[in-house]
């Protein structure tokens, strides 16, 4: 296990180096000049001069990358120009409202995905289970940034039942987590739903049934049990897109997390947040995929990392 740790700890390293790499290439090739965001229209020919050497942007992109580099291996991802602290320190300050948001669309996915999909495992074929799949595919194909209007309008300023953006109370959470937990709800009924049927056709299943055993012990119990270990694994992976997939719905709903300050600092030109948003998903995805892969062989003892 200690050989399989370290291997992805590598792979890490390789990939946020890449995801640096790649959003130091883009933003800085986007047109916008932030000496002049800084400055404002009326600002000197010379005045944008001294800003851009103050920030070192006067030096070719090749240096600036290199400079910008050895700030990461110090630990140091620049000062943000717009908010005046740490560009770090200020993304940091904001992951555990995305966090919170990322864990409550988490907890609406399972408390609503596994039990349609083990209702639709005990009557495959009928009404439930045919409008899981659709709501499936309806769930994925609608954008989030539009469900989540819709949801504003309809609860919020029709019914006046949750409040429209985040206003620290456990009703602001709702809407925005239901939003990035929609589209997945169906998919992980239907991972639940497929399980349960392969593992219902099984022979202990059939003995258990034999025996008397309850249907409701037997596919909450015995089948549940056994696609415990797939549904962890999803569920973590989950967690991962919804910190990524976070960044349109704080939009939405005014969610003060990493996504909304990203957008903000791309629109400002605050290139040092937008690398440190980027690097903090980027190294939470990857610590949530370790996690994952390590409950997978505690969950599964036949499972080493040497036989996957």
């Amino acid at each position: 296990m200690g050989v399989f740790v370290a291997k992805r700890l590598a792979q890490a390293v390789v990939v946020a180096w890449g995801a640096l790499t790649l959003v130091f290439i883009i933003v800085r090739v986007v047109p916008g000049d932030p000496a002049k965001l800084i400055l404002g229209p009326d600002a000197s020919a010379d005045q944008v001069k001294n800003v851009r050497a103050d920030f070192g942007l006067d030096h070719s992109l090749g240096q600036q990358y290199l400079e910008h580099l050895g700030g990461v291996l110090r630990g140091d991802l620049g000062d943000s120009w717009r908010l005046g602290g740490s560009a770090l320190g200020d993304t940091l300050a904001r992951f555990p409202a995305t966090l919170t948001l990322s864990l409550a669309a988490l907890v609406l996915t399972v408390l609503l995905g596994f039990p349609l999909g083990m209702l639709c495992a005990r009557r495959p074929g009928k009404v439930l289970d045919l409008l899981v799949s659709t709501g499936s595919l309806v769930g994925q194909a609608v954008p989030s940034f539009w469900l989540g209007i819709v949801l504003i309008l309809l609860f919020a300023r029709e019914l006046g039942w949750l409040p429209a953006t985040a206003d620290g109370s456990f009703a602001g959470v709702l809407l925005p987590a239901f939003t990035l937990a929609l589209p997945f709800i169906g998919w992980l009924a239907r991972l639940v739903r497929n399980g349960a049927l392969e593992e219902g056709a099984k022979d202990y299943v059939r003995t258990a049934r034999a025996k008397g055993v309850p249907e409701g012990l037997v596919q909450y119990v015995h089948v549940g049990r056994n696609i415990a270990v797939p549904v962890v694994t999803v569920l973590g992976l989950l967690m991962g897109n919804f910190i990524a997939n976070a960044v349109i719905i704080e939009v939405v709903f005014s969610w003060p997390g990493i996504g909304s300050l990203m957008v903000d600092a791309i629109t400002n030109r605050d290139y040092a947040v937008v690398e440190a948003a980027v690097l903090t998903m980027t190294l939470s995805y990857i610590v949530l995929n370790l996690l994952v892969d390590v409950v997978y062989f505690a969950l599964d003892p036949r499972l080493t990392p040497e036989t996957t």
